[in-house]
């Protein structure tokens, strides 16, 4: 795919992304994060991580040709990031290595993975084809 269709089908994907993952956050987030927390999480984290699995990875990978290494790498990245960003912003020394850590990142690994295996099977039936201008 060219850049001008990563970058035409990137609002679509985003927004598929959020619809999948920010109600996995709002139930499976720890009961410290207040809800707004968990709804902007949804938004937040996939908007630091989407752009580059999305726009910057099909760059250096050739999506085609080298898609297992790119699914590899890509859904490697996103969770990894975002339990990163997660754990920067929200948390805590007090909360280091305890049953709500954990929880909170094993959450949005959850919610990545459910990402990825739906955008699979929409892809696989050329469901996103729709949102890729030729």
């Amino acid at each position: 795919m060219t850049p001008e269709q990563l970058w035409a089908f990137l609002p679509y994907g985003y927004l598929f992304t959020i619809l999948v993952e920010t109600p996995v956050l709002m139930v499976g987030l720890s009961e410290h994060h207040p809800l707004l927390r968990r709804v902007l999480s949804g938004l937040w984290l996939t908007a630091c991580t989407y752009p580059i699995v999305v726009i910057v990875l099909p760059q250096i990978f050739d999506i085609v040709e080298q898609r297992t290494l790119y699914l590899l790498v890509a859904e490697t990245f996103a969770p990894v990031a975002e339990c990163a960003l997660f754990w920067v912003a929200f948390g805590s020394r007090e909360r280091w290595n305890t049953r709500s850590m954990w929880r909170d990142l094993v959450t949005i690994v959850i919610a990545n993975l459910l990402s990825f295996g739906l955008g699979e099977v929409l892809n696989y039936y050329g469901l996103f084809d729709a949102f890729i201008p030729n």
